[in-house]
């Protein structure tokens, strides 16, 4: 696998594929960000400052799912299931309305060939900026380490960063 530059994943920081993206970054010292709603709310109560995730004006989290989109270079959706529902498909509209990449992986595709399509999607459109989304936890039991698993086997558990602990 050749080498990586780190690169910034964003995310709201809901439970599931958003939390699992920010603390692989977390743990890599890679560099980590994006909106929530203005409450800092996830469904398992109010954000860990340590995410550093910049609040919108709305509580409305449909307006954190737009700003990140928009914020990014593209997005990769992970889920357990095939098909997208609720905030995940609203995450894909939102990118396709703003002609940003997207990419959607689900548990349902071998991990080697998820992590090669990931590897590839993030070279070919020269990601620096990363949203990452997909369902929340209670929502789809699994997808938390399904995303965590994915990161790691697209970018390696050595990928190591200089900014550890610090969002950016």
């Amino acid at each position: 696998m050749q080498a990586l530059k780190p690169f910034k994943i964003v995310s709201g920081g809901q439970t599931g594929a958003d939390r699992a993206a920010l603390d692989w970054e977390l743990a890599r010292g890679w560099p980590h960000g994006g909106w929530c709603p203005a409450d800092r709310r996830a469904e398992d109560g109010t954000l860990d400052p340590r995410y550093g995730l910049r609040p919108t004006p709305s509580e409305n989290v449909a307006q954190r799912t737009e700003w990140n989109v928009r914020d990014s270079d593209a997005t990769l959706i992970v889920s357990v299931e095939p098909l997208l529902s609720g905030g995940s498909r609203l995450t894909q509209v939102l990118a396709e309305q703003r002609a940003k990449p997207c990419l959607h992986l689900s548990g349902d595709l071998a991990a080697a060939l998820a992590a090669e399509l990931l590897r590839g999607f993030v070279a070919h459109h020269r990601v620096k900026i990363l949203n990452v989304a997909g369902p929340r936890a209670t929502k789809e039991a699994g997808v938390y380490d399904l995303t965590w698993k994915l990161l790691e086997r697209a970018f390696g558990p050595e990928a190591k960063g200089g900014n550890i602990g610090k969002a950016v």
